[in-house]
């Protein structure tokens, strides 16, 4: 599918385009939030505006897919920055992001959730990058705006934090 185009309005194959990644893009946002599924809402939302904004030229480029995964990772880096100081959550109770599932690893997921939420929101941004996006070092310092060495540093930090986080509780959801 080629997105892009140069219509008067200039959102041509814009609405396919977002409608095709926001899904993956909430999913995302929900790893970077540590489960707050209405946050990850508004940052996709946010995400997105701008990308709209600045349609006709990142159609142009070529991987939008990428280009609006950078988008929302700054935008939660920035949501992070300007709110450190107050950690308001809407719920403890964490919903099923994707539906029923089939494989029954809704506890592993809540369990992995958790544990992501209590990464430092930089460590947090490096993992799903890293390991969820499959992104390479110099594409995750890109987008963090940092040198490849800080996001190999980071990683191991927080691959050492989860963890220790995670304990036996991983083994415990994972051998069942």
């Amino acid at each position: 599918m080629r997105w892009g185009g140069g219509d008067e309005a200039g959102d041509e194959g814009y609405p396919e385009f977002a409608a095709a990644r926001a899904g993956h893009l909430y999913r995302s946002a929900c790893l970077l939030t540590g489960g707050d599924t209405h946050l990850a809402e508004d940052l996709v939302q946010e995400a997105l505006g701008r990308v709209f904004v600045r349609w006709k030229r990142v159609c142009r480029v070529g991987n939008p897919a990428g280009y609006v995964q950078t988008v929302l990772t700054r935008v939660f880096l920035a949501h992070q920055r300007r709110h450190s100081s107050r950690r308001e959550r809407a719920t403890d109770v964490l919903p099923e992001i994707a539906g029923p599932d089939p494989g029954g690893d809704a506890p592993l997921r809540l369990t992995l959730l958790e544990a992501l939420g209590q990464l430092s929101a930089k460590d947090r941004a490096v993992v799903v990058l890293r390991y969820w996006e499959d992104r390479s070092v110099e594409e995750t310092a890109t987008v963090m705006e940092t040198s490849s060495a800080a996001v190999r540093t980071r990683c191991v930090r927080a691959l050492a934090r989860l963890r220790v986080l995670l304990g036996d509780s991983l083994s415990e959801h994972a051998g069942r």
